[in-house]
């Protein structure tokens, strides 16, 4: 007897073959990194933002530059640094003589996709600048409202062992980032593969190789098509006890907020869309909760001084839940 053949109601194969191009696309340069990839395609999807932390030299920068190279969408970079002001970020008001009026001239922040690199050099003043326009998708200056055009997105980079001449990011803006993606260094193989391949490019620029695999109006289609993947409600519950734990745990001082409950939710849909589901799974949840959670969570000060990690901690958390079938 055959096993039953289920449809999707929702047609999904655009958004598995945008997702197989996107990924063709940035694997011509990225060698190994298949995690980070697949997050910020995956946060792409689910219209979040994304930190990335990892040493120099670990390609965040690149393949920041490589997504939005294959997405066909307009690309801003900000280089953060300590005298970097709010104004340099979104803009600022200009006199126009000629007319004898301000005009607005926009900062880099209006960009489809925006790489805010070494996010921790600025201090707290500038950081705060991105706030409402990573929550809100807009800027207000001098009572007008400039709204973003979607899709919005923005990747940002940090060092997590350089200290000196960098800033805390607050918990309110780390918590505007649907992820944050640890990129390790990559094994031995990896590292050779990278060597033959820069070494063959010879002088030809590794974003030349990148063709659009997807526009900026795709984009939004594919979100739409995101928000409609179908969640039971046992599912909801979980993603619910799931993040109650992380207020609750002995070894967490500071627990996530409903914003996480939301991020797990998106997150878990765009995972189960490019599986080619129309529906989300407790897998899909599983998958994502690290990267959405680890950075919305405070250790304890004990266990921070026994060396455990925010990733161990919410493993623990989930494999003490029940997970429903």
């Amino acid at each position: 007897m055959q096993d039953p053949v289920f449809e999707n109601r929702i047609d999904l194969s655009q958004l598995n073959e945008a997702v197989l191009n996107i990924t063709g696309e940035i694997k011509k340069v990225i060698v190994g990194q298949d995690e980070m990839v697949k997050l910020i395609i995956t946060a792409l999807l689910a219209d979040g933002h994304v930190l990335i932390e990892g040493v120099p030299g670990v390609a965040k920068t690149l393949t920041a530059k490589l997504v939005a190279r294959a997405v066909a969408a307009s690309f801003m970079r900000v280089q953060f640094t300590p005298d970097l002001m709010p104004s340099d970020v979104i803009g600022t008001p200009v006199f126009n003589p000629g007319d004898a009026k301000f005009e607005f001239k926009k900062g880099p922040v209006f960009g489809n996709i925006v790489l805010v690199d070494e996010i921790n050099r600025a201090p707290a003043k500038t950081q705060a600048a991105l706030l409402e326009v990573m929550e809100e998708r807009q800027i207000s200056i001098d009572g007008t409202t400039y709204k973003m055009e979607p899709p919005f997105m923005v990747l940002a980079t940090q060092n997590p062992v350089e200290q000196e001449g960098t800033y805390r990011l607050p918990e309110a803006q780390l918590d505007r980032f649907l992820f944050k993606i640890e990129v390790p260094y990559p094994n031995e193989a990896e590292e050779l593969q990278i060597l033959s391949l820069f070494h063959n490019m010879g002088n030809s620029s590794a974003l030349e190789s990148i063709s659009p695999a997807l526009t900026a109006a795709q984009v939004n289609q594919l979100r739409q098509q995101v928000r409609e993947i179908l969640i039971e409600d046992k599912l909801l519950a979980f993603i619910a006890k799931l993040v109650h734990h992380t207020r609750n745990h002995k070894s967490i001082y500071l627990g996530a907020s409903p914003r996480a409950s939301l991020a797990i939710m998106n997150a878990a849909k765009a995972t189960a869309a490019i599986q080619g589901r129309d529906f989300v799974t407790p897998d899909d949840i599983i998958a994502v909760a690290v990267p959405v959670l680890r950075h919305r969570i405070i250790l304890s000060p004990e266990k921070e001084m026994e060396g455990v990690s925010e990733n161990e901690v919410i493993k623990q958390i989930i494999n003490g839940l029940e997970i429903p079938r």
